[in-house]
């Protein structure tokens, strides 16, 4: 268990135009610059392995808990889902692996099991299928660490709830640590969070260390 510490703070500044200054005047506020704290020096113990399920309202700071964190597990290797290159001009299994079995034994793993899918190119993918692939890519990586930010929110819920769940098996099964951000709190049962932390506005945080139970998707 490593214990990471997160402290945040933003300096918070007034740009003092006429009009700021007249509004100012008229109600009487205030334009000094004030400190704005999102993290007040807050323990995060994770395991090597944890599913971490990071929530919170829109603009709370569920991203500053995200980035801190991938930053404080660099040494680990981290790999963003958001970020995996694709090249738009090469089908899937001239993408990834050494060879051909390691390409379709990586994209099976991510489930990519069709054949017809492997001869196309990611932009002949839906949503979904490219979510895979960059799956399978952070696999081949190597990378102990796995960070999504605002998690699937592009994709229809019952996929992100398949997506969800098998990219937490996959996880698990390899030792990796998955690190997500998201609104949305309907993928909590497939993702069966080892920690979810739920965030607030300003520095408040709640942290919640939870048993693994995770049964079946939840998906129709």
């Amino acid at each position: 268990m490593t214990q990471y510490i997160i402290n945040k703070r933003f300096l918070t500044e007034v740009e003092r135009t006429d009009r700021v200054l007249d509004i100012a005047e008229a109600f009487g506020l205030g334009l000094d610059d004030k400190e704005f704290v999102v993290f007040d020096n807050q323990p995060i113990d994770i395991e090597q392995g944890d599913v971490v399920y990071i929530t919170g309202q829109s603009g709370s700071g569920k991203s500053t808990v995200l980035r801190e964190l991938a930053k404080q597990m660099e040494e680990l290797g981290v790999a963003d889902l958001d970020g995996v290159p694709l090249d738009s001009t090469k089908s899937l299994i001239d993408q990834i692996g050494h060879n051909t079995d390691e390409g379709i034994r990586l994209m099976g793993i991510a489930g990519i099991n069709d054949a017809y899918l492997w001869c196309r190119k990611p932009q002949e993918l839906s949503d979904g299928q490219r979510y895979r692939f960059r799956l399978a890519k952070i696999i081949e990586s190597g990378a102990k660490v796995w960070t999504a930010d605002e998690f699937l929110a592009v994709l229809d819920r019952d996929t992100a709830k398949v997506i969800a769940f098998n990219m937490q098996k996959i996880a698990r099964k390899i030792g990796a640590t998955l690190l997500v951000a998201t609104t949305h709190n309907d993928m909590v049962p497939d993702l069966a969070p080892s920690v979810v932390i739920t965030k607030g506005y300003r520095e408040k945080v709640k942290i919640v260390r939870q048993p693994e139970g995770f049964k079946a998707c939840t998906a129709p």
